[in-house]
C-alpha cells in the first residue's frame, strides 16, 4: 500500500499539474508585450549653442509604457542645425528647423527641434508695408535680425512666429530662408503683420499690409 507521505506528495504532484493545466487554457504561455509607438519629446526652441535632452517613451501593446533607454538609436534630418548624440541631447548648431527621430527595434518616433540665434538685439520686418488686391498673394515679407557684434542682419522668416490683426488671412511661411512670407487676403483692408522671434529675449516686428478691392 501507498504510504501516507506517498499519498500526499502525488496529490500535491497532481495539484500542480491541474493548476498549470488550467492557467495554461485560460491565457496560454506568456508572452512579451509588443511596442507599438514611441514618443519623442519635447519639441523644444533653443538658441544656437545651447542644448535640450529628447527622451523615448514607449507605449506597449498591453497599455503599457516605459522610459527606452539603451539600444535607442537617434538621429537628426538637419544635424547642421541640430545634431543629436546617442543619448538624445539635442546641440543647436544654426538658424532653421530640424526634426528628431529616435528609433527602437522596428517603431520610431519624432519631434521637431527650432533652433533660435543667440543675443537677438532687433528684429525688422522689410519691406515696412506693401499692397496687394483681394484674393491674390502679397509680396514677400521678411523677418531680419541683428545679432550682437555681427553688423549683417539675419534672415530668420522661416523660424519667426508670424500673424495679423486680420483673421481673414492667410499665412504662407516658407521652410527655407531667401523665400519670405506671403499673405492671402478675402476682404479689402489694412492688417498689420507681426513677426515674434525668440531669442535670448523675444522680439516683435510689425508692417502693414493694404488689401485693395
Amino acid at each position: 500500500m501507498m504510504s501516507g507521505k506517498k499519498k500526499l506528495q502525488v496529490v500535491a504532484a497532481f495539484g500542480t499539474l491541474l493548476l498549470f493545466a488550467l492557467g495554461l487554457g485560460c491565457s496560454g504561455f506568456f508572452v512579451n508585450p509588443v511596442l507599438t509607438s514611441i514618443a519623442v519629446g519635447p519639441t523644444a526652441t533653443i538658441n544656437q549653442g545651447a542644448t535640450v535632452q529628447e527622451s523615448a517613451i514607449g507605449t506597449y501593446n498591453d497599455g503599457s509604457t516605459q522610459t527606452l533607454g539603451s539600444g535607442v538609436q537617434w538621429s537628426s534630418s538637419a544635424a547642421t542645425t541640430a545634431s543629436v548624440s546617442n543619448s538624445g541631447l539635442v546641440t543647436g548648431a544654426a538658424p532653421g528647423t530640424a526634426t528628431i527621430t529616435a528609433a527602437y527595434q522596428a517603431t520610431s518616433g519624432t519631434s521637431s527641434i527650432i533652433v533660435s540665434l543667440g543675443n537677438v538685439t532687433a528684429l525688422k520686418i522689410t519691406p515696412q508695408s506693401g499692397t496687394v488686391t483681394v484674393n491674390a498673394v502679397s509680396l514677400p515679407f521678411f523677418a531680419y535680425a541683428t545679432v550682437a557684434g555681427d553688423s549683417t542682419p539675419v534672415d530668420v522668416s522661416p523660424t519667426a512666429t508670424w500673424t495679423t490683426s486680420s483673421t481673414t488671412v492667410t499665412i504662407n511661411v516658407p521652410s527655407t530662408t531667401g523665400v519670405g512670407v506671403t499673405f492671402t487676403d478675402t476682404v479689402a483692408e489694412t492688417v498689420t503683420i507681426t513677426a515674434t522671434y525668440t531669442s535670448t529675449t523675444t522680439l516683435n516686428a510689425t508692417a502693414k499690409l493694404t488689401v485693395n478691392q
